[in-house]
């Protein structure tokens, strides 16, 4: 899929790669088309494995590429060429940038204006609204008092923005409502700590926003960092929600007050999440699940599960437990 707002340097060959991580070059050098993750990659990208955690998109990748660490080296398949590296995700940061060398800009959108309703008809503006390049915007739109539209925002058909809202980098469907002060679309916390520096890496995604949506006040959706942020058709977020890069979140799903996910998780549909729970990276949250407020869930949750307390368990032996202790 061929990235819809961050323009990719072309004609990089595997020696540019390798040379970046201070490798050895080979004889044969190849074009790299881009960096995706395994389960985007094609067979000319280059990706990388850092988990066992994503052990199954190693097996399917098309990615013939594969940079990783000498530990997991028995895992590769032995169709596979391999990259060897100390630091994983810092070299896939090295490379991002490589591919990508304006995505590391994130300040304000210098060429932003005052929007002119003869450039956008059939929508009603607040006052002080400011826009800026490759902005699209639907009809019967609502866009309230202070709104900011930066570069790189596509808005669907009868969708209401509200007032001191930020976007950026994101594509919002049809009948979608974003409430006040939400701000979506900037770059995610993402960096590695080392011991002279922490690296920060770039965000080449975005966040994709389906169809009869409502955002609340106050909520930060942050864009991908190789693949896009999504929340998927009908779901509700309540006020004060935070969603990191790359995680997805399935259709008719609620979301309560001041729920936070941790990066990369994946949440089914028709998910129930209760106020202030917590979802830690990297999980895999099943369809009908339900989690009680204040939950904490570190691991996965299969589908049709209801889960409470920290760590989140199933809510029968939560109860057991609180009354045992009561």
């Amino acid at each position: 899929m061929k990235n819809l707002f961050f323009k990719k340097k072309l004609n990089i060959k595997i020696n540019d790669i390798l040379n970046l991580l201070n490798l050895k070059k080979i004889k044969k050098n190849i074009s790299i088309n881009d960096i995706k993750e395994l389960d985007q990659a094609t067979k000319n990208d280059i990706s990388f494995f850092h988990s066992i955690n994503y052990s199954d998109s190693l097996v399917t990748t098309k990615s013939n590429l594969i940079l990783t660490n000498k530990k997991f080296e028995k895992l590769i398949p032995k169709n596979k060429k391999s990259i060897f590296v100390d630091n994983v995700l810092t070299s896939v940061a090295k490379i991002t940038i490589l591919f990508y060398p304006e995505a590391m800009n994130d300040v304000f959108d210098k060429k932003i204006m005052p929007i002119k309703k003869k450039l956008f008809k059939n929508i009603n503006l607040g006052k002080n609204i400011l826009v800026g390049k490759n902005v699209k915007i639907g009809k019967n739109c609502f866009i309230g008092h202070n709104t900011i539209i930066e570069t790189n925002v596509l808005i669907g058909n009868n969708c209401q923005v509200g007032s001191n809202v930020i976007l950026k980098n994101c594509v919002i469907g049809n009948n979608t409502r974003i409430l006040d002060g939400a701000i979506i679309g900037k770059k995610g916390f993402g960096f590695w700590p080392g011991k002279i520096k922490n690296t920060r890496y770039p965000h080449i995604g975005s966040v994709i926003i389906g169809d009869n949506v409502e955002v609340g006040c106050n909520n930060t959706i942050d864009r991908g960092s190789l693949s896009n942020t999504i929340i998927g058709d009908g779901t509700f977020l309540d006020n004060q929600v935070h969603i990191a890069h790359n995680v997805k979140i399935g259709k008719n799903c609620i979301i309560t007050g001041q729920v936070g996910f941790a990066g990369s998780s994946s949440i089914g549909n028709r998910v129930m999440i209760g106020g202030q729970a917590g979802i830690s990276g990297h999980l895999k949250i099943g369809d009908n699940v339900q989690i009680g407020g204040g939950s904490g869930v570190i691991k996965n949750i299969p589908s049709n599960t209801k889960v409470m307390g920290y760590p989140a368990k199933n809510i029968r032996n939560f109860i057991k437990e609180y009354k045992s202790n009561d």
